[in-house]
């Protein structure tokens, strides 16, 4: 069978198979994630044999620590996995919820219903635990999902897919609910990127080269965000205690993600004494300082950031500082420079707190707290499809309800239009 052949036929029973988790019962679901938690847990020594197998690859063609790390399935990831399989469970199912109700002059009486979107192709890089997260709110919200992951990981992938595929099959469920490309070639993702008639969604997960990749190619919608140029504004009524805290951990904690902090925005009133502060706690950590001019003159001994260096995505232990005159300034560089994806203001001022939550429109908008919550999970939403910087359908972290999308459904007792 050809390679496009092969993905059409995946497509279509994801289609068909789509008509029919779309239906399920709550309870039904649940009990099949709860199942797969358990499956998870028991099936330690296959998933792991099977991750070893890329684990060994990727050391052979020289990827990073870093790289590495985010591909092993450990004792500890895959016992997470299970976790976030039993919060999914838990979590409340938005199919068939009616948002909206309302009456007519006529008696007609119109309501809003929430259902599923149908057919959600993911395509990812790198992280296996995408596999199951992605798999389990497609399940959950009523959706069938066609998963193509990176080729380092296809091992790991495919283990965690046949056991999935197996929890579906004894629990009644349809099989093609859940599957994965097997084809590693880039060409299978353009033959995937073509199937409008079958495929209603894409979301790409991984770097900004892939998004855009997919962008281009695809004939089908795709929920994206390029890259997260997070910004952090220290107000200056701002407590210098908590915003080195903030400061630290947003940049610090895991610098290659994409809610980590990239630019940091201070105010000139409290400048002084806070630059030479949040500088020597950086460097404290290893982290490279790019600063503005007239951050020099407060701590000459920093590197000079350039124009280019308000846009950058990092990923790594650098970070931009920039002083600016106001909370206005900083939204203007953040209006600028940023992708939409996280902001934050560190204030003990409550108008400025509201007036910066107001203008500034990016997917989450935060006060006192660190960059590093805007992640389904922190928030509640027992895990995330991924993260969106467009406004359409969906903004900021998707969980169940972001893959849902609302009917109108109209009761009627006879009514005729005049």
């Amino acid at each position: 069978m050809e390679r496009s052949e092969r993905i059409r036929t995946l497509a279509l029973a994801a289609k068909q198979a789509a008509h029919q988790v779309a239906v399920l019962p709550t309870p039904l679901k649940n009990q099949a994630l709860r199942t797969l938690a358990d499956e998870l847990n028991r099936k330690k020594p296959f998933l792991k044999e099977e991750n070893e197998k890329d684990l060994r690859a990727a050391e052979a063609n020289g990827l990073s620590s870093a790289a590495i790390d985010r591909l092993a399935l450990t004792d500890t990831v895959i016992t997470g996995m299970s976790a976030g399989l039993i919060e999914v469970a838990q979590l409340p199912d938005p199919v068939g919820e009616v948002v909206k109700m309302w009456k007519r002059p006529n008696d007609l009486l119109v309501g809003k219903v929430r259902i599923p979107l149908g057919v959600i192709g993911i395509i990812y890089e790198s992280r296996p635990t995408v596999t199951v997260d992605a798999a389990s709110l497609c399940l959950k919200s009523g959706n069938a999902v066609i998963l193509r992951g990176g080729k380092e990981a296809f091992h790991s992938n495919r283990a965690l897919a046949l056991v999935m595929q197996d929890v579906l099959k004894k629990s009644g469920i349809p099989e093609a609910a859940i599957q994965l490309v097997p084809l590693l070639e880039r060409e299978a993702v353009y033959e995937m990127l073509a199937l409008e008639d079958c495929i209603d969604l894409i979301i790409p997960r991984g770097g900004e080269e892939l998004i855009r990749a997919v962008v281009e190619h695809s004939k089908i919608p795709v929920i994206k965000h390029y890259k997260g140029v997070c910004h952090i504004f220290v107000d200056a009524s701002a407590s210098e205690d908590m915003a080195e805290s903030i400061v630290v951990n947003a940049k610090v904690q895991r610098p290659g993600v994409c809610n980590a902090l990239e630019t940091l925005l201070i105010h000139d009133a409290i400048a002084p004494s806070f630059l030479p502060r949040i500088v020597s706690s950086l460097r404290k950590r290893e982290v490279e300082v790019r600063a503005c001019k007239r951050s020099l003159a407060i701590v000459p001994d920093i590197k000079e950031a350039q124009e280019d260096d308000w846009y950058q995505e990092y990923l790594a232990l650098v970070l931009s500082v920039k002083l600016v005159s106001s909370m206005a300034e900083a939204i203007d560089h953040i209006e600028r420079y940023g992708s939409l994806h996280t902001d934050v203001i560190v204030t003990s001022d409550y108008s400025n707190a509201q007036a910066f939550l107001q203008k500034v429109h990016s997917s989450v908008v935060m006060v006192n707290a660190s960059t590093r919550f805007n992640d389904g999970n922190q928030l509640g939403l027992g895990s995330e499809i991924g993260i969106s910087t467009t406004k359409i359908h969906a903004f900021g972290p998707m969980g169940l309800e972001e893959l849902t999308t609302l009917k109108y459904v109209v009761y009627g007792n006879g009514q005729i239009r005049e």
